[in-house]
């Protein structure tokens, strides 16, 4: 059987630019080399798209030093990757891509658009689904139509924040402190704060409007952290739940990469019936927002209440040592390697 040649796309230009860098080790390492040519395109903090000859560049880190552009073309009647280097221009057939990008650029539905255009199969969600799923504030208007609980919120631009008192009251009057305030487009926790009154609220504006015009300001839900995998196309499957246990008072990026404190743990204990309830929301989520391929949904237990309330849906979830999504298939009997031919197969099932 003659070889097809899969993309890696990594990096990028969002403040998950490392994690992506770690996935794609990850990735590229779980690819069967048997059935695939793997063209490795890393995607500096710039913006600038390389060819990047190993696995081993990548995690070393030396892919930055690339001398040779590559790019996707978008024409439909080529699907290829141009390669310019000092010695001159090369194409090469692409047959299917793989989009290891975390957050804007990547993740947004952006580099989703590309591809579509130049009618390349990828993995994972499609334009709308990313988008919607990268925009924490729109999957929200989503799910306020599905009958699914969530945090209660306060939509500001950051426009708004030249009138920051007016902005204040209008958070005070619907939300009681400690909130959350998020940038309504950035992953990995990057920008997000807790604010326990006025002060920290205005510091948590000013940290948030750095990653985006949108912010989202919550209500502080007390309880468990909750995470389900999500896989599939014309059939979804749920896997079972996993719990984070934040060394930090909540997980942000720091306590996700850089706390060995922090643990995660599959298949915790859990009141009856409530496993059940987050896979089928998982799911419902999925597919209310156009879901394909694969997402991570996050919610929370609410301690007293045991309400199943959702936090968020990452369309594509990190795939490092420590992430979830690998570890919850894993317990269910798919090791990476099976499960990422699972997830590249499904890119072909989308284009068809």
């Amino acid at each position: 059987m003659e070889k097809k040649t899969i993309a890696v796309l990594f990096g990028g230009q969002s403040s998950e630019h490392e994690v992506s860098c770690i996935s794609a080790v990850t990735i590229t390492n779980a690819i069967n080399t048997e059935e695939y040519n793997i063209v490795r395109i890393g995607i500096t903090k710039e913006g600038h798209w390389l060819l990047v000859p190993s696995t081993q560049d990548i995690a070393s880190g030396a892919w930055t030093k690339s001398t040779t552009t590559a790019v996707i073309s978008p024409d439909a009647t080529r699907k290829e990757i141009i390669c310019i280097s000092p010695e001159g221009t090369t194409c090469i057939p692409v047959d299917v891509v793989f989009p290891v990008l975390h957050g804007l650029y990547g993740e947004d539905g952006t580099v989703q658009g590309l591809l579509e255009l130049a009618k390349i199969p990828y993995v994972g969600c499609g334009v709308i689904a990313s988008a919607l799923g990268m925009d924490k504030l729109y999957a929200k208007i989503v799910v306020d139509t599905l009958g699914i609980a969530q945090a209660a919120y306060v939509p500001v631009r950051k426009a708004e924040l030249k009138d920051m008192e007016a902005v204040l009251a209008k958070v005070e009057e619907k939300l009681a402190y400690p909130v959350f305030v998020k940038p309504s487009n950035a992953g990995s926790s990057k920008g997000i704060s807790k604010a326990h009154n006025r002060e920290e609220l205005k510091a948590a504006f000013m940290e948030a409007a750095k990653h985006d015009e949108k912010i989202l300001v919550e209500e502080t839900i007390i309880g468990r952290e909750l995470e389900c995998a999500v896989l599939g196309g014309s059939e979804v499957e749920a896997s079972g739940v996993g719990e984070i246990l934040a060394a930090a008072e909540f997980y942000d990026y720091d306590a996700k990469y850089n706390d060995a404190a922090s643990k995660t743990i599959i298949g915790p204990e859990l009141p009856e019936g409530k496993e059940d309830e987050i896979r089928q929301a998982a799911v419902t989520i999925f597919k209310a927002l156009d879901g394909f391929g694969l997402s991570r949904v996050d919610f929370f237990l609410e301690r007293d209440t045991n309400r199943v309330i959702f936090n968020e849906i990452n369309t594509l979830p990190g795939f490092t040592g420590i992430s979830m999504y690998p570890m919850l298939w894993k317990a269910k009997g798919l090791d990476i390697h099976t499960l990422v031919a699972k997830i590249i197969a499904l890119a072909y099932e989308r284009r068809k």
